[in-house]
C-alpha cells in the first residue's frame, strides 16, 4: 500500500529570499520618523518613492529604479505638503502618477517626469481638499481610471475623480480612526479596519457597509485587512494576550474564520503585501527583521506557512513591486524594498528553476497598466476585472505615454500658463493668420513629441547600460 505523501505539493514551497548586493541598494536616505503605521515606501516598474525627514513641511524622495548607490544629500525632493507626509501610492494605470497624503489635511497627485528630478518638485497636478483632519491613507482604484480613495483622522472616507479634482462620494460610517483600507480585485467593494475593532466591507456606490465583524482579532492593537483574489479577506492583528495573529475570513459568512493562526509575541503591526497571481501574502512587521510568507490555498489549512526571510536589521517600512516589475528571466516572483533608518534595500524572492525558458506556471497573465473603465462608468455601477498582460517577454514599462483622458482630465496636460482670452480676441484674427498659428502650434507639438521620444529612447539605452542589461 503506497503511503500518501504528507508533503503538500506547491510550486512556491521553495521561494528563496535574498537581499541584493550592496551597490544595488539606495543609500543615504533619511527615512521619515513619523509615528504612523504606513509603509513609507512605494515602488513600481519605473520608480522608488520614500517618505523622508524634512524640515518645514512634508517631503518624499522619488528615484528612477536604475539610480542605485548613494543618494546625493542635495537630491531634489517632492515638497508640496505643509505637514509630514503619511502615505504614498503609485497609480496602477500610469507609472508616472503618484498620490500622497499628509497631516496638512490634503491629498495631492503628482506627475513625475521620466528622468531624475533636477530641482525640487513643488506643484502637484491636483490638490484634493475635503478632510478636516490629517489624511492617513491613499489608495487608487484597481481597475477604473483616475479614481482615488482617501481616509482621514476625521473618520471620513472620500472617493475622488482626480481627473477633475472633485469628490465623487464620501462615507462617514466609521466612528473612530481607520487603520487600513483595501479594494477587492474589481474595485466594487473595499474592506476597512478601524480603532473600534470592527472589520467592515463597504459598497462605496451604495454608500453602505454591507458586512461587518466585531473583533476578528480580540486584541485592541491595530489590525490590517486585505481582499484576496477570490473575495475572501486576510487579516492581521493581536490576540487578547498580545500575540500576533492572522486570519482568513469569508465576508458572506463572518461568524467563523476560515483560518486563524497565532504567530508570535511582538508589538510591531504586521503589514500584509499580497500577490494575487500566486495567491501569496508577505508579512512585514514594523521593527521586525524578518519577512514571513504564506500561500493561501483552497484546502486546509487554507493559510499555509512557506518560509521566512531573515536579516540582521529591523525594517522601518516596506515597498512591494507590482508583478509586472519583476525579472522573469531570474524566476523572480516578488521584490520587496526594505527601509532601514538610512537606506533602502531591495529583497528578491525567487523560485529556483534549472531551465532558462520562460516559466509560464510561475507567471500567469498579470494586471497590466491599462484601466478597464472610465470613472463615470464605475460610478454608474459597472464592474470590470483588471486587464491582464502576458509576462512572457518580461514587462517593459511604456515611456511617458500620453494619458487618454476623459474630457477635462488635469493629469494629461502639463501645466500651461493661462492667458486671459481678452488679450487675444480670436474673433478679430484674420482666418489665414489663425490657420497659420494653429499649423505652427501643431508642428511645434510634433517636434517636441519626437524629441521627447528620442530622450526616452536614449534614457532607456542609458539605464540598460547602467543596469548591465545591454
Amino acid at each position: 500500500r503506497r503511503r500518501r505523501s504528507i508533503v503538500r505539493q506547491s510550486k512556491f514551497r521553495h521561494v528563496f529570499g535574498q537581499a541584493v548586493k550592496a551597490d544595488q541598494g539606495y543609500d543615504d536616505i533619511r527615512v521619515s520618523k513619523v509615528t504612523w503605521d504606513s509603509s513609507f515606501c512605494a515602488v513600481n516598474p519605473k520608480f522608488l518613492a520614500v517618505i523622508v525627514e524634512s524640515s518645514g513641511g512634508g517631503a518624499f524622495l522619488v528615484l528612477p529604479l536604475s539610480k542605485t548607490g548613494r543618494v546625493d544629500k542635495n537630491y531634489p525632493l517632492v515638497i508640496g505638503h505643509s505637514g509630514p507626509v503619511l502615505d504614498i501610492d503609485w497609480c496602477p494605470h500610469d507609472d508616472n502618477i503618484l498620490a500622497s497624503c499628509s497631516e496638512d489635511c490634503t491629498a495631492m497627485v503628482w506627475q513625475i517626469p521620466d528622468h531624475s528630478l533636477t530641482r525640487a518638485l513643488s506643484d502637484p497636478v491636483v490638490v484634493l481638499e475635503g478632510h478636516s483632519k490629517r489624511v492617513g491613507i491613499v489608495s487608487w482604484h484597481p481597475t477604473a481610471r483616475n479614481i482615488l480613495l482617501t481616509a482621514g483622522s476625521d473618520n471620513l472616507i472620500i472617493i475622488w475623480n482626480v481627473g477633475t479634482g472633485e469628490p465623487l462620494l464620501s462615507m462617514d460610517d466609521h466612528p473612530d480612526l481607520i487603520y487600513s483600507v483595501s479594494w477587492n480585485r474589481n474595485g466594487s467593494l473595499f474592506c476597512t479596519t478601524c480603532k473600534d475593532r470592527r472589520l467592515r466591507v463597504c459598497d462605496p456606490r451604495k454608500r453602505e457597509v454591507v458586512a461587518e465583524r466585531l473583533a476578528p482579532h480580540e486584541g485592541i492593537r491595530p489590525m490590517r485587512a486585505i481582499f484576496t483574489r477570490d473575495g475572501n479577506i486576510f487579516t492581521t492583528g493581536f490576540t487578547r494576550m498580545s500575540q500576533r495573529e492572522l486570519g482568513l475570513w469569508d465576508p458572506t459568512n463572518f461568524e467563523e474564520p476560515i483560518a486563524l493562526l497565532e504567530l508570535d509575541t511582538s508589538n510591531g503591526v504586521l503589514l500584509p503585501y499580497y500577490d494575487a497571481d500566486a495567491n501569496m501574502v508577505y508579512l512585514c512587521g514594523k521593527g521586525d527583521s524578518s519577512v514571513r510568507y504564506f500561500e493561501i490555498t483552497e484546502e486546509p489549512p487554507y493559510v499555509h506557512y512557506l518560509s521566512t526571510f531573515s536579516s540582521k536589521e529591523p525594517q522601518r517600512g516596506m515597498g512591494f513591486m507590482p508583478k509586472r516589475g519583476v525579472d522573469v528571466s531570474k524566476c523572480e516572483i516578488a521584490r520587496l524594498y526594505k527601509l532601514h533608518d538610512k537606506k533602502c534595500e531591495p529583497i528578491t524572492m525567487t523560485v529556483p528553476r534549472k531551465s532558462d525558458l520562460f516559466q509560464d506556471d510561475l507567471y500567469p497573465d498579470t494586471a497590466g497598466p491599462e484601466p478597464a473603465m472610465e470613472p463615470e462608468e464605475w460610478l454608474d455601477g459597472r464592474d470590470e476585472d483588471p486587464i491582464l498582460v502576458s509576462m512572457r517577454e518580461g514587462y517593459v514599462p511604456p515611456k511617458s505615454r500620453e494619458l487618454k483622458v476623459a474630457k477635462k482630465n488635469v493629469l494629461d496636460s502639463r501645466p500651461t500658463t493661462r492667458r486671459s482670452m481678452s488679450t487675444v480676441d480670436t474673433n478679430s484674427l484674420p482666418p489665414q493668420l489663425l490657420e497659420r498659428l494653429l499649423e505652427e502650434i501643431q508642428n511645434l507639438k510634433a517636434t517636441v513629441l519626437s524629441q521627447e521620444k528620442r530622450i526616452c529612447d536614449l534614457e532607456n539605452k542609458l539605464s540598460q547600460y547602467t543596469n548591465g542589461t545591454a
